[in-house]
């Protein structure tokens, strides 16, 4: 069974209110730019990086896990994960390698953020030239060697205070809001592929329905898949 065939056999549970707000999200959603994060290790960075991700419509989210755990205080991202498609590279001393050649092998150009190479401005990054993944560093360490010399290109945030640093959190904020500010302006990558949206609306769908999973189960049950 297809997944537009699960969505139409499911579409009748759902409320006609929650099915249309679930229509007008999804075509403003964006695959074009994914958010990774490596070795975030506050849960309140953690949890806001992931509500900002939701609230951008960035729905692909890379998390590397070298050192620390990504861990999540639902007090801050409000169950925003939920919504969201998040890749979690872990398991291996140093995970970063793998999480560059799957972004790689997805078509995005990786853009290490860093003030200490060749940095542009979210203003001067050339968002045409294809899809791209911000990759964010840790708290303390900022991001790894491999990450930095793995880079196609790098991003900074301009800053004029005496303060070298602003909090990871909003940091990923005030980048991927410019970033999308000028997607938008030049409408390049808002909205995703029909494939793209049909394996993500099936998610929300399910994940909208109380025992969705067991929900899917037996309709896969019931006509043999």
């Amino acid at each position: 069974m297809t997944n537009r065939e699960l969505i139409e056999h499911l579409r009748p549970i759902l409320t006609d209110e929650r099915w249309e707000l679930l229509l007008q999200k999804i075509k403003l959603r964006t695959s074009y730019m994914t958010v990774v994060a490596q070795d975030t290790y506050h849960a309140h960075n953690a949890s806001a990086i992931i509500r900002t991700c939701e609230c951008m419509g960035v729905q692909n989210v890379g998390i590397i896990s070298n050192f620390h755990h990504f861990l999540l205080s639902n007090d801050i991202a409000r169950g925003a994960s939920k919504w969201l498609s998040i890749h979690t590279y872990a398991g291996e001393k140093d995970n970063t390698p793998a999480a560059i050649d799957d972004l790689r092998r997805r078509g995005y150009r990786i853009v290490a953020t860093t003030p200490h190479r060749d940095a542009v401005s979210p203003a001067e990054f050339d968002i045409e030239a294809g899809p791209f993944a911000v990759v964010f560093g840790s708290e303390k360490r900022g991001l790894n060697d491999y990450a930095l010399s793995h880079a196609d290109s790098y991003i900074r945030l301009p800053m004029v205070g005496f303060t070298e640093s602003l909090n990871l959190s909003v940091s990923v904020g005030m980048v991927v809001s410019r970033l999308r500010e000028r997607m938008v302006e030049r409408n390049i990558g808002i909205g995703m592929t029909a494939e793209e949206e049909e394996r993500v609306l099936l998610e929300w769908v399910v994940g909208s329905i109380r025992n969705g999973n067991e929900v899917v189960a037996r309709i896969m049950r019931d006509f043999g898949n």
